[in-house]
């Protein structure tokens, strides 16, 4: 039977609703069942644990146990509740990044020795970099490996004209924080962390600002807060300092572009000799983004015109209409 400290885990966890905590510590008593030779209880716990975190990320509805009447509804113009379905390991990405969002899921693992040492994981974070590097998805994928929901803040929604009226809405997603363990990203930050230097800003955009400092310096939930932006020097220096960690996205070297393709091109029927060295030397300075969708846009055009095979020359054409639209 499971050790008294581990029921405890379990049950202090449990309320907390700290999952990683409660299937770490669940994963602890099933490795501690098969020592003993107990493989079929310890074979069960895995499945059970299995199919409570499938459960999870299929979880519907925004935090509607938590609030009633109006606040829920406010609740619900705030957050935009994703399902995470992609993994880490489905993900191309430079080594630097991958190992810096390995890092976090390591430190996320291990919480509770960390606490046990008075130190905390890592769970404030800003992402930076160009449009289509693997931002959102990379909040998407260390949702769906953590086995939380993740709530993407609707900032058109945060914002109002009516003065303190934003900072309440951004006081009440710091409260979610506390009830409802997720990743809650803040994506496109730029708009609410400009710098508060600047001529151009409204003053409302600046309380928001200095309210956004106030509240993730003094957050201690278990829940994760990223911050995401295209646009890194635009903001305010104070807010640097106040993560736990800065993860910079690039757009593909050569040997991410050629990775990614070797994955999305078995789905199309490409003519024989097919140069891929040469389409990676195309794509070199488009996104992630723009590749999945070139070869997107390839297999439309094979089955909607019915085409045999892709030719290097169409797949050229393709690259060069997705780096320049217009």
């Amino acid at each position: 039977m499971a050790a008294a400290e581990q029921i405890k885990s379990l049950i202090k966890s449990y309320g907390n609703g700290d999952d990683t905590r409660f299937y770490a510590t669940a994963m602890q008593i099933a490795a501690s069942e098969a020592k003993k030779g107990h493989l079929a209880l310890a074979d069960e716990i895995k499945k059970l644990i299995d199919s409570a975190k499938a459960g999870k990320s299929k979880v519907t509805g925004i935090v509607k146990p938590l609030y009633e009447g109006g606040t829920q509804k406010e609740l619900n113009d705030l957050l935009e509740l994703v399902h995470p379905e992609v993994k880490l390991s489905n993900m191309i990405l430079s080594s630097k990044t991958r190992k810096s969002l390995s890092k976090i899921l390591n430190e996320q693992a291990k919480t509770e020795l960390l606490r046990h040492h008075n130190l905390l994981p890592r769970k404030k974070l800003l992402f930076t970099g160009p449009p289509g590097s693997g931002k959102t998805m990379s909040a998407s994928a260390l949702a769906s490996e953590l086995g939380i929901p993740l709530f993407i803040i609707r900032l058109d929604g945060l914002i109002s004209k009516y003065m303190g009226e934003s900072i309440a809405k951004l006081r009440l997603i710091f409260n979610t924080m506390h009830k409802f363990r997720a990743i809650y990203l803040f994506d496109e930050f730029d708009s609410i962390g400009t710098t508060r230097t600047s001529v151009n800003e409204v003053g409302e955009i600046k309380r928001v600002l200095n309210s956004f400092l106030l509240q993730i310096e003094k957050d201690d939930s278990n829940s994760l807060i990223i911050a995401a932006t295209n646009l890194p020097e635009f903001l305010d220096p104070a807010l640097f300092r106040r993560f736990d960690d800065i993860i910079v996205y690039t757009l593909p070297e050569p040997p991410e572009i050629r990775e990614l393709y070797s994955k999305r091109l078995n789905e199309l029927n490409l003519c024989e000799n097919f140069n891929l060295d040469r389409i990676t030397k195309e794509s070199i300075g488009l996104s992630y983004s723009d590749i999945s969708r070139i070869c997107e846009d390839l297999a439309k055009d094979v089955l909607v015109y019915g085409m045999d095979e892709i030719s290097e020359d169409s797949f050229c054409e393709s690259i060069s209409h997705r780096r320049k639209p217009f």
